[in-house]
């Protein structure tokens, strides 16, 4: 973990460049630090763009689009480094869509949600590799 799932409407598909945001985002994770220590492991970190085929923004009438984060981490980070995480990733997504934001509707928005490790399941030999690395 972290996984970061952006929700977005389809309309910005060719004009979002959304697979340079992900990567953008991404790094901004692995960018995290606490105690100068990293705060989530490069192994764990997901991120991908869905598009919203179907939508309706406002009263459907506006040229308007979407991008909906949500950021799912495991249990037992502080509120600071939570904080921190959120305003690290709102940035870099506020400035990917400064131009766009000026020139239409947009909606950015970000949530982030802890679960814990009771019923989670995983099978992952990525962070072995990177150790390795």
């Amino acid at each position: 973990m972290p996984h970061l799932t952006l929700e977005y409407s389809a309309n910005l598909r060719e004009r979002g460049d959304l697979p340079a945001l992900c990567r953008q985002l991404a790094a901004a994770l692995i960018a995290q630090q606490a105690e100068g220590k990293p705060v989530y492991p490069i192994g764990g970190v997901r991120v991908r763009a869905l598009a919203a085929e179907d939508y309706c923004i406002a009263d459907g009438d506006l040229d308007a689009a979407f991008v909906h984060a949500t950021l799912k981490i495991g249990a037992g980070r502080t509120e600071a480094v939570k904080q921190a995480t959120g305003e690290a990733l709102f940035e870099v997504m506020k400035a990917h869509f400064a131009e766009l934001f000026q020139q239409t509707g947009l909606a950015l928005s970000l949530e982030i949600n802890e679960f814990s490790e009771a019923g989670s399941w995983k099978n992952n030999n990525l962070h072995a590799r990177y150790r390795k690395a």
